[in-house]
Parts: C-alpha cells; sequence; structure tokens
C-alpha cells in the first residue's frame, strides 16, 4: 500500500522546475496553471531566487503547481488504482485534493493562489515568524510556549514541532532552549496555522464557496486529526479552517501505519516529508520525486506494493 504525500511552504529551492520544464507536456500543463494562479510558475520555478520564492503568494502556487505535474506522471495510464491513499501537509492539502478527485487543476491553482493571498496579507499585519524544534518533551515544550505566548503550529513527528508567534517570544525560546533541545528558525513570512491567520480564513472561505468539490476517489487523510474524510466538502471545510490550525502531520503518520501502509512517495518538490517519515515510520520505502528523473523508482515502488 503506497501513499502519495504532498508536501507544503518550505520545500521550493530555486530552480527546482527547471527539469520539469524540459519537457513539453509539463510546459503545457505550468503555461495553464499560470493563468489560473496569476502567477508566473515558469518564471519564478527556474528564474527566481531564494528571497523571491519564499514570498508566501509565490511559494503556494509553486509548490502546488510542481506536485500536480509529479501527480501527472504517477497516475497516467490507469496507476491510480494501485495506490492506497493520499495526504498532504499544509499548503500540500489542495494538491493531496486534486490528487484524490475532490479538484480540477484549473480549480486547485486558482484555490491556491487566493489561499497564498489571503496568508501573505494576513502575515504582513503582524510581524511574526516560526522555528523548528527539535528533541522537546512535548508536554514541557507546551507549557513554554504558553508561557512565551507562543503556539505549535507543525507537529510533524519524529521528534520536531513547530512553533509560531511573535519574533521577540521565538527569539526568547532560542536563546533559552527545553534541555536536550534545539531551536532552528525558519525563514518563513509569518505564523501560519496559528491565530495570526485568522484573517485569512474569510477570504479562503469564500474561495473555497465558489469551488463544487468532487468525492474523492481514494483515500484521503486530513492534517486536522490524521482521519480520513470521505466527503469532498467537508476536506474543503478543513482545508479552510487549516490556516489558523495546527498542521498534525504526526497523526497523518500513525494514521498510515495504522492503516498497512507500505511505502511512501512524495510529490515535487519533494524531500522535507520523506525525511519525516524516516524519522517517524522508521524502515518504510520512501522515494521523493525531485525531478522527472525520479519518477522510474517512484513507479517501481508503486509497482512493488501494489
Amino acid at each position: 500500500m503506497i501513499v502519495l504525500a504532498c508536501p507544503g511552504q518550505g520545500s521550493q529551492t530555486p530552480g527546482f522546475l527547471s527539469p520539469w520544464l524540459e519537457h513539453d507536456e509539463y510546459r503545457g500543463m505550468v503555461e495553464r496553471f499560470s493563468e489560473a494562479s496569476g502567477v508566473d510558475i515558469a518564471r519564478h520555478g527556474t528564474e527566481s531566487d531564494a528571497d523571491t520564492i519564499r514570498d508566501t503568494a509565490v511559494a503556494q502556487p509553486l509548490i502546488v503547481a510542481a506536485g500536480l505535474l509529479a501527480l501527472e506522471a504517477l497516475l497516467a495510464d490507469g496507476r491510480r488504482d494501485r495506490i492506497a491513499g493520499i495526504a498532504g501537509h499544509s499548503v500540500g492539502e489542495i494538491t493531496a485534493a486534486a490528487g484524490a478527485g475532490i479538484l480540477g487543476h484549473t480549480e486547485a491553482m486558482t484555490l491556491v493562489s487566493e489561499r497564498a493571498r489571503a496568508m501573505a496579507e494576513a502575515a504582513a499585519l503582524e510581524p511574526t515568524g516560526m522555528s523548528a524544534v527539535l528533541g522537546a518533551d512535548e508536554e514541557t515544550l507546551l507549557a513554554r510556549l504558553a508561557e512565551l505566548g507562543l503556539e505549535p503550529a507543525n507537529f510533524n513527528g519524529g521528534g520536531q514541532i513547530v512553533v509560531a508567534g511573535a519574533l521577540d517570544a521565538l527569539e526568547a525560546l532560542k536563546a533559552e532552549p527545553l534541555p536536550g533541545s534545539r531551536v532552528i528558525p525558519l525563514q518563513v513570512a509569518g505564523a501560519f496555522h496559528t491565530r495570526y491567520m485568522e484573517p485569512a480564513k474569510e477570504a479562503l472561505a469564500a474561495a473555497a464557496a465558489r469551488v463544487q468539490p468532487g468525492t474523492p476517489d481514494t483515500t484521503i487523510w486530513t492534517n486536522r486529526d490524521g482521519s480520513v474524510v470521505d466527503d469532498g466538502q467537508r476536506f474543503l471545510d478543513l482545508v479552510v479552517g487549516q490556516v489558523s490550525s495546527p498542521v498534525r502531520w504526526d497523526r497523518c503518520m500513525e494514521a498510515f501505519a495504522a492503516a498497512g501502509v507500505t511505502g511512501i512517495v512524495e510529490l515535487a518538490p519533494a524531500g522535507a516529508l520523506v525525511g519525516l517519515a524516516r524519522r517517524g515510520l522508521k524502515g518504510l520505502p520512501t522515494v521523493a520525486v525531485k525531478t522527472p528523473d525520479d519518477i522510474p523508482a517512484a513507479l517501481d515502488l508503486i509497482d512493488q506494493h501494489a
């Protein structure tokens, strides 16, 4: 049983789309994605520097576009029936919704552009940020966050929790980390998946209301709590609420294990989620699809575990 995992913001790197655009079929898709999102996907995915693609309004459409390219390659020729399910981390949930048949490609790109703009505008209201905390006891960390006015944003599993909030509070946590832990500041524009994103929900809800979601045609897990969602409208509602609530990727991985998943293929721009799987699901075979050259290995894994 293979699960497709769709990465979130922070996975993008300068020029990462260049290998995909060497292929005519992917260039045509990228042109359509640019039109639907209002973002020049080809230029930002090949020419823009790290600071430019760190911008939330650019990063999120880029990431979903890359995931859709990988989905096209992996699910062609009837291979969809060989996949046990799909899940996305943060903005990757929009990619996952497309992979599960809840959204079409155009709908996914339109929705992610609205999400990105809304979250970028919310992030601009106050100076906030995010840091990854590695190796801390969860209960002790949550108590410390409450003291500092910080919030957990991503429970990533494998001993990693991303926290978010005011910059001075994040600096205080870094200056005095909990015993045995490390605090790593992240290069992001704001405190995503916290109360600071509440202003983004209204715009995203309005955008989601214009979508007619389909019924999932494969198993899809939600970041809310790792549960399976079998209704497209319910999944969209969760995507809206997710912008101001924590990502529970730890529970998604627990759900994968409980379902008997035997391998994970991470879609482009891949790397982060297979890294978490190596720590949280030790021994599980994984393939990271970063370029079209990685497709054969992913297909081999899918065929072996179908």
